[in-house]
């Protein structure tokens, strides 16, 4: 079975926990553990999260010149490279021999023209106070949100439209790789009228990007993983309950906010009516119960209705 992985950042990274080096290398090591469970006989393809990862390396370079900052889409590229080195490092000491795996530097073709550009809505990097934000307002031209009583950068966030590397990873998968790729959503590039592939100051939704490569490449699966078992109904409340098995329809029909479940919603309900395969959205620690059906959310087109858990 080909299946497509999307291991979310709160995945990868406690709530709360510090982004330090030995800090995400032992979280990659219970995540490489679980991925190896379901490497055997299966094609695999891993899509990661970097938010956090991003936005300290944005922090780290916002008191620098403005010719000295590196752009979004190299601090795309660089954690890309990072994590997925320490998920390629971890999960290969777990596989057998003759089995590899590969992290494949990915660029993400987004349109110019998308609206994200013109209205900035993804958070990345510190918190500031208000009268940081004004500073960073007017000193580095930067958009800012508020977030409770503080506030925080917000920059594009496009959809992807084409994974430029994909003929390297079929060939990558057709010789028994597993493959890391499109880490972050990918690095995000536009190109121009002659052709030319330009770097982005955005990011891009990794939800997104693996639904679109699960679809290109016909896969037979697509799971999201979190750190939450489930989509929820009145996630919060005392009477939260889970979704077991639904419809894209019926789940369209729902609302979750844009912070929490709703991209990763969108990106399940995209692949499941695209290609009539199923999505399944749930917690790391239950990933082969999830790839056999029995935990997390299952989204499949000809569901009727909805099975609360």
């Amino acid at each position: 079975m080909r299946i497509v992985v999307a291991l979310g950042a709160n995945a990868l990274l406690k709530r709360g926990e510090p982004v330090s080096a030995q800090t995400q290398q032992d979280s990659i090591r219970v995540a490489a553990a679980q991925l190896a469970k379901v490497a055997d006989g299966n094609s695999l393809v891993i899509v990661h999260g970097n938010g956090p990862q991003v936005g300290l390396l944005a922090s780290q370079g916002m008191n620098a010149p403005q010719a000295e900052r590196f752009p979004l889409d190299v601090l795309d590229a660089q954690t890309q490279d990072m994590i997925g080195y320490a998920i390629e490092l971890e999960l290969g000491n777990l596989l057998p021999s003759g089995r590899s795996c590969a992290t494949l530097l990915t660029m993400v073709e987004v349109d110019p023209a998308d609206p994200a550009f013109k209205s900035p809505d993804r958070p990345i990097g510190a918190v500031f106070t208000p009268a940081e934000a004004a500073i960073a307002i007017h000193d580095k031209g930067w958009t800012m949100t508020q977030d409770g009583a503080a506030c925080r950068r917000v920059v594009a966030s496009p959809k992807p439209v084409r994974i430029l590397e994909m003929q390297a990873v079929r060939w990558l998968l057709a010789h028994s790789t597993i493959v890391i790729c499109a880490g972050g959503g990918g690095i995000p590039v536009v190109v121009d009228g002659e052709g030319r592939r330009l770097g982005a100051e955005a990011v891009v939704d990794k939800d997104r990007s693996a639904a679109l490569l699960a679809r290109e490449l016909e896969a037979d699966l697509l799971v999201i993983v979190t750190d939450v078992a489930g989509v929820y109904l009145d996630w919060g409340a005392p009477s939260a309950h889970l979704i077991r098995l639904v419809s894209p329809d019926a789940l369209d029909r729902l609302d979750f906010t844009a912070d929490s479940m709703a991209p990763k919603i969108e990106a399940a309900c995209d692949f499941v009516k695209r290609t009539g395969h199923r999505a399944v959205i749930g917690a790391l620690s239950d990933i082969e119960q999830m790839i056999a059906g029995t935990a997390g959310t299952s989204i499949k087109r000809d569901q009727v209705g909805l099975v609360e858990g």
